[in-house]
């Protein structure tokens, strides 16, 4: 695990949510740590070398700009579990694929591009030598979308739904080719210079100004959810990263799933399918430094919100953690896969 100063928390506190869309923003940072824009900019590429930062782009709404998604459930033997794991890595589409201690023992997310079936690319999977049985779990209501890992132990939010409900925009938007031009450029991860939105606005032949008028206009009609910094949570420490799976009676799904997405600690909240052999349908990630931990946050989230049947399921191994590349997808051969 990386060593963090506190100014190194600090700034990872800040650009998790909010990054400066202004030609110079490591210096717009500077100001408000009050220190050098150098000491800015190599502490940031530090924190990237480490591994801490992930990236820093553009966060895009994978429904807004017209891609299907899923979460998906496996269960597989666990003699083929990495190899079956490996391949499924392979496509493009794959962002996430987790082991998880149960019978569904393979968690992968995956998108598939406008004019394709992402069951389609699900069901490709179903030949690998090992997988017992595959359950498609897409969103049917999302109540939260939005990681924001909190690096200062001594300012720990009380575990209560203090939280305020995002306001949802609902607009109709249709991807052009010149979105998607945008929307490639705006998904790179940002160079750690002084003018880093530069060479994308000389890319898309506009001005900076220009470029950072048409971020805000995404982020007003949520195709961008934000700019930001996207960390690696156990390179600082966030280790237990918990999937509470919650059975609720159908009659109080809204109720739950908003109350659940107002807790500060939840980080994403879903209400997802149930089948007979599983029959949780609200999902909720949390992230703690020790299971011990999450299970208490587990507890006390549980009393509060009233339900009592839910289980928490840890990423035991991560097989893949990506961002997904937006319009610039290759076709996925199984056969080539295996081969």
């Amino acid at each position: 695990m990386t060593v963090l100063d506190a100014v190194d928390k600090d700034l990872l506190n800040e650009i998790q949510w909010s990054f400066p869309l202004v030609p110079m923003p490591y210096h717009e940072l500077a100001k408000k740590f009050n220190i050098s824009p150098e000491k800015i900019k190599e502490k940031l590429i530090t924190l990237k070398s480490a591994g801490v930062i992930r990236q820093l782009s553009a966060i895009f709404d994978t429904r807004k700009l017209g891609y299907k998604s899923s979460l998906v459930a496996m269960k597989v033997d666990s003699d083929k579990l990495v190899d079956v794991a490996n391949i499924i890595n392979n496509h493009p589409g794959v962002s996430h694929n987790y082991e998880r201690k149960h019978d569904f023992n393979l968690w992968f997310t995956i998108a598939t591009p406008p004019g394709t079936n992402v069951k389609t690319e699900v069901d490709k999977f179903s030949i690998l030598p090992g997988v017992q049985a595959t359950r498609m779990l897409p969103t049917i209501q999302m109540f939260k979308i939005g990681v924001k890992l909190d690096m200062n132990e001594n300012k720990k939010q009380d575990i209560k739904p203090s939280e305020k409900k995002k306001k949802i925009v609902h607009v109709d938007f249709v991807a052009t080719d010149e979105d998607k031009k945008y929307v490639r450029e705006l998904q790179k991860d940002l160079d750690i210079i002084d003018r880093p939105f530069q060479k994308s606005a000389q890319i898309l032949g506009i001005t900076e100004e220009e470029l950072f008028e048409k971020i805000r206009y995404y982020e007003n009609i949520a195709v961008i959810r934000r700019f930001a910094a996207i960390l690696r949570h156990r390179d600082v420490g966030f280790v237990a990263n918990g999937m509470i799976v919650w059975k609720v009676p159908e009659e109080r799904i809204d109720e739950v799933g908003a109350k659940l997405g107002a807790f500060p600690q939840v980080s994403h909240c879903y209400q997802r399918p149930s089948y007979p052999d599983w029959p949780y349908n609200v999902f909720s990630m949390i992230h703690c430094k020790s299971h011990d931990e999450a299970g208490d946050v587990a507890k006390i989230i549980q009393e509060q919100i009233v339900v009592n049947d839910y289980t928490i399921l840890f990423s035991e191994r991560e097989f893949k953690k990506t961002r997904v590349q937006y319009f610039v997808e290759d076709k996925f051969s199984i056969e080539s896969s295996i081969m």
